[in-house]
């Protein structure tokens, strides 16, 4: 399956696989948070789909991505983050911003973060039978040293290459632990 059709499928249903299957059931679903979902979070959203994608694994899991404020709902990811991507072969420019819902606590089974604030925020909204993983992306690349993806929002260039670093780091990690989890297609 090509990259820009799985990034395209943007969804946050239930019932839609990021293959784009109506109907399709995800073993697994994934969200990405990051404060306004139009750096970080949507960087590692499209980066983990080509990851999942070259696993073997895509239609059997789901993933999204969120941010906490409104600001940027409906907009697409920040130019310089498509820029970024892009010139590492990943496609964002179909990904559209949405906000974190109390729903998405029954709709993923991991929340991954992209920094402390957003994990204090979620873990304050969380309910308290939500049963999956809310933590850092990070925690998918110790050997980076870092537990934060820093947002490149207010820097240069460099921090937008620097985010796919870790990003890129993390999402193998992430892909490694579900694999067990899900079957190959």
């Amino acid at each position: 399956m090509k990259i820009g059709r799985w990034l395209a499928a943007n969804d946050a249903e239930v019932e839609k696989s990021d293959d784009g299957n109506e109907g399709a059931e995800a073993a697994v679903a994934v969200l990405f948070v990051c404060l306004g979902n139009i750096c970080r979070s949507p960087t590692a959203e499209g980066v983990f789909r080509a990851a999942l994608s070259r696993a073997g694994i895509a239609g059997r899991v789901r993933t999204a991505s969120a941010g906490l404020g409104d600001w940027h709902v409906g907009s697409p990811p920040d130019r310089r983050a498509i820029e970024a991507a892009r010139r590492r072969g990943y496609d964002l420019s179909a990904l559209r911003g949405r906000r974190v819902e109390r729903d998405d606590f029954t709709r993923f089974d991991w929340i991954l973060c992209m920094d402390e604030s957003n994990l204090r925020a979620l873990t304050e909204m969380k309910p308290d039978d939500f049963a999956g993983h809310l933590g850092l992306l990070l925690e998918f690349a110790p050997e980076q040293g870092a537990r934060e993806v820093p947002d490149p929002y207010y820097g240069g260039p460099e921090g937008f290459d620097r985010v796919l670093d870790l990003i890129e780091a993390s999402a193998a990690g992430l892909v490694a632990r579900l694999q067990p989890m899900v079957k190959r297609e």
